[in-house]
């Protein structure tokens, strides 16, 4: 089907949160075309709507070429049954930004959160306005989720970790943008499902800030801190990490095996069907149906 746009899955998930519905959004990372195929396998089997969404790290292991992986994304999206959004995910790259226009995203995550919170707020607010000049739906990220680039994540009480509500609300208010990703306790690249949320952190954003927020460093959350954390007003809910560990996890044990294994289809197809197991399952629990 054609691809529908992030706004309308987000917006539609919001919309079954003020009615009383625990329902969020799942965002999953798209780094090869294994893992797209996987997301819309997944997303299929259990009849729920997703985000494809492509990393800035995504596009440096590309080569540093958008186009390619879009492209190879949007194709999977459009053959796919299931309703599918392509966003550009943490892009901090101004170049970078303005590709999105053209190849396919509905949305993008720009991302200025190592800057100080005014350089953040001036870039966020130029990136707004870019995107929505052009019918972009942008998220942006005020805190420190941390975990990115293999940087170890935060402590929970480092000043200027955690999301205050009253920043969230200046900040929206300064910059425009259509969803915020807060820290909330969670970090992105981790391996195990032990993060703990903030989930009174959660509901005071909730009732302060006018627009979706956005949980990155899902991998990590245990199922019922997610199915909690959309319950207190959690919307967009990525995942990345816990795809590349299935991936990888499928790979590894197919090829030990089988050590003179070398055609690479006979391992990537376990490790896609592992990838779409994972979505499955993330899917149901962000749904609320699991």
């Amino acid at each position: 089907m054609p691809l529908v746009s992030t706004r309308e899955l987000v917006s539609g998930a919001s919309a079954r949160q003020s009615s009383g519905r625990s329902h969020g959004v799942a965002a999953f990372n798209v780094i090869t075309l294994e893992h797209a195929e996987a997301i819309a396998a997944g997303a299929e089997r259990v009849g729920l709507a997703a985000i494809m969404q492509v990393s800035e790290n995504a596009v440096k292991f590309h080569g540093g070429r958008l186009t390619a992986i879009a492209a190879g994304a949007a194709a999977v999206a459009r053959a796919s049954g299931a309703p599918l959004a392509l966003h550009l995910d943490h892009v901090e790259s101004p170049d970078l930004l303005r590709a999105a226009d053209g190849e396919g995203f509905s949305s993008v995550m720009f991302d200025a959160s190592r800057l100080t919170y005014a350089g953040n707020v001036a870039a966020t607010a130029e990136a707004v306005a870019w995107g929505h000049a052009r019918g972009i739906w942008v998220e942006a990220e005020l805190g420190k989720v941390g975990g990115k680039d293999g940087e170890p994540p935060p402590g929970a009480h480092t000043p200027g970790v955690r999301t205050d509500p009253a920043e969230a609300v200046a900040y929206v208010r300064a910059t425009g943008v259509d969803a915020l990703a807060v820290a909330v306790g969670s970090s992105h690249a981790m391996t195990d499902r032990t993060a703990a949320l903030d989930h009174e952190l959660i509901r005071a954003l909730r009732r302060a800030v006018p627009v979706p927020l956005v949980l990155h460093g899902s991998s990590g959350v245990p199922d019922a801190e997610i199915r909690r954390a959309v319950a207190a007003g959690m919307v967009k809910i990525n995942v990345g990490t816990a795809l590349n560990t299935a991936f990888t996890g499928a790979v590894r044990r197919t090829l030990e095996a089988d050590p003179r294994m070398v055609d690479p289809r006979k391992y990537l197809v376990p490790a896609r069907e592992a990838m779409t197991g994972t979505v499955a399952a993330f899917l149901k629990v962000i749904a609320g149906e699991a």
